[in-house]
């Protein structure tokens, strides 16, 4: 008998699992390696405005990119509005049918063109799974993990589940941030 990681796996998933994993790491700042001195060379004479200290000013770092948050719980008061439809569903995304990677695909597709289009509030069906033992999918276990994931982070502002007339806990509410 074969353990489940004793199995090998197909190229085409192997690299699609390593270009997710890599895609969710951020890389080191570079070692500065110490830079022996230049060698004397004639340079022609620049007319750069000198500082002080006779040398020329640097200019200003550019500014570091802002971090963005991690998206977070759902107001209540918004979830009331959005479950009482007061404030409307702008679109909705079934993923019965999809596996895990493609599922994560579609979901990231649609809310980067929800976002562009300057929608507020879509609502994301996962359906509730089929595990045995009554626990739940894994669309619907990952949703929250790929929600926070580098990918979306800058777009999706908050989520909960749904109401029930929405499809209770196998559906999401998901608000964007402005665009």
């Amino acid at each position: 008998m074969t353990r489940k990681s004793d199995r090998p796996v197909p190229a085409e998933d192997g690299e699609r699992l390593w270009q997710r994993v890599a895609s969710t790491v951020t890389p080191l700042a570079p070692r500065r390696m110490p830079v022996p001195p230049p060698l004397a060379v004639q340079t022609a004479p620049t007319n750069r405005p000198r500082s002080a200290s006779g040398t020329a000013p640097t200019p200003p770092p550019s500014p570091a990119p802002r971090p963005q948050s991690a998206p977070s719980d759902l107001d209540p008061r918004r979830h009331r509005r959005v479950s009482r439809e007061r404030e409307p569903i702008e679109a909705r995304l079934d993923l019965h049918g999809h596996g895990r990677f493609q599922a994560e695909d579609v979901l990231t597709g649609f809310l980067l063109r929800a976002h562009q289009r300057g929608l507020r509030v879509v609502l994301v069906i996962t359906g509730h799974g089929r595990r045995a033992g009554g626990g739940e999918g894994v669309i619907r276990a990952s949703l929250p993990e790929w929600l926070r994931s580098h990918a979306l982070r800058g777009v999706v502002a908050a989520y909960a589940p749904a109401h029930r007339r929405h499809g209770g806990e196998g559906a999401w509410y998901i608000t964007l941030k402005r665009g």
